[in-house]
């Protein structure tokens, strides 16, 4: 195995100190010889180990896992300064990468192989970064209490006919964020919080809970929809505890905006930090995670949407069906970001 892994846990002054620290102790050595990449990783996933040892063996290039949520992850490269070992940063959420290209840690990288295999929609205009999976916010329903024929879009859940039937996770979670800069993108700000202040005035209960609290309380009768990532629905269809496929039994899973711009996508993705020691591997690193094996690996290890078009989905996740996706380009949700979130604190979205 050509992977060192290490889980980053700490924070505030002492995250700053131990970063500091540990950013010296790859230059000394490896760090510079461009037979390392030193990956920053918000994605948890043992799975991806794959990857790395399938990169190792094609190119000889080591992989230096460090691996943390991502605000953690941007905020220790800030800290480390230009001392930082880092070269790739790994994230979930166009969001965050944006976050980190506004905070001047990422470099644009002009590749081939990138642009011709990863769609326009999915990556950073300008290089900065890429998306290598996609996850589509689907609307989940209770069965007994809703028909698709009742469901269509976004927008549609801020009408009345949904008042004490919808729930969400909170407006500070980016996934909420993403959404509305997508509802921002096409509707302007005024129709963005007259749809965010519907969708407050339709809430069950004030929000909680992450994605999979959501599809629990549909199911349980708490309300009857909520809008997720895919991939939770199909943690719950594959899991081997009882309650888990009771919950997945009485649930449905809706793409909505079919009839128009397609179903909001996400991503998972990419970029090369600005103050890399290794850049060509880096380069190296993300071309790989463009290639049709790493793609399969790297989209089934958390139930997501490959970003390459033929390669094969997950059967479980393959059985929620086709659906037409919203090509607008994932870096408009970062552009968008900081509106959208006061929208949501103007509308009472908690």
């Amino acid at each position: 195995m050509g992977i060192t892994r290490r889980v980053f846990i700490a924070s505030g002054a002492a995250m700053a100190a131990v970063a500091f620290d540990q950013s010296r102790k790859p230059r000394v050595g490896f760090a510079q010889s461009n037979r390392v990449v030193n990956l920053y990783s918000a994605r948890h996933y043992d799975t991806d180990t794959a990857i790395y040892d399938g990169f190792t063996k094609k190119t000889g290039i080591k992989v230096n896992l460090v691996e943390a949520d991502a605000d953690k992850l941007i905020e220790r490269i800030k800290s480390e300064g230009s001392n930082s070992p880092a070269d790739v940063l790994i994230t979930v959420d166009a969001g965050r990468l944006w976050r980190a290209q506004e905070a001047g840690l990422l470099q644009p990288i002009s590749s081939k192989i990138l642009k011709s295999a990863i769609p326009a929609n999915l990556a950073e205009p300008q290089g900065y970064w890429y998306g290598f999976t996609k996850r589509a916010r689907v609307i989940v329903y209770n069965k007994d209490r809703v028909k698709p024929a009742d469901l269509s879009t976004y927008e549609d859940l801020a009408n009345p006919k949904w008042k004490g039937r919808l729930i969400s996770r909170t407006s500070s979670h980016v996934y909420n964020q993403s959404l509305t800069g997508s509802i921002l993108a096409v509707h302007g700000s005024q129709k963005t919080e007259e749809w965010a202040r519907g969708l407050v005035a339709n809430f069950a209960r004030p929000p909680e809970g992450n994605d999979t609290a959501q599809i629990k309380a549909v199911a349980s009768g708490v309300a009857d929809v909520t809008f997720v990532n895919q991939y939770y629905v199909v943690r719950l269809m594959k899991s081997e505890k009882p309650e888990d496929k009771e919950v997945a039994s009485k649930i449905g899973v809706f793409f909505p905006n079919q009839k128009d711009r397609g179903t909001h996508i996400n991503i998972s993705g990419g970029g090369v930090v600005k103050t890399s020691p290794n850049r060509e591997a880096a380069i190296q690193f993300l071309e790989y995670l463009a290639s049709p094996k790493a793609q399969e690996i790297f989209a089934r290890s958390n139930n997501e949407y490959p970003a390459l078009a033929k390669v094969a989905l997950d059967p479980v996740l393959a059985s929620l069906g086709t659906f037409k996706e919203d090509k607008l380009n994932a870096a408009v949700y970062g552009k968008n970001n900081a509106e959208a979130l006061k929208i949501m604190d103007r509308a009472g979205w908690k």
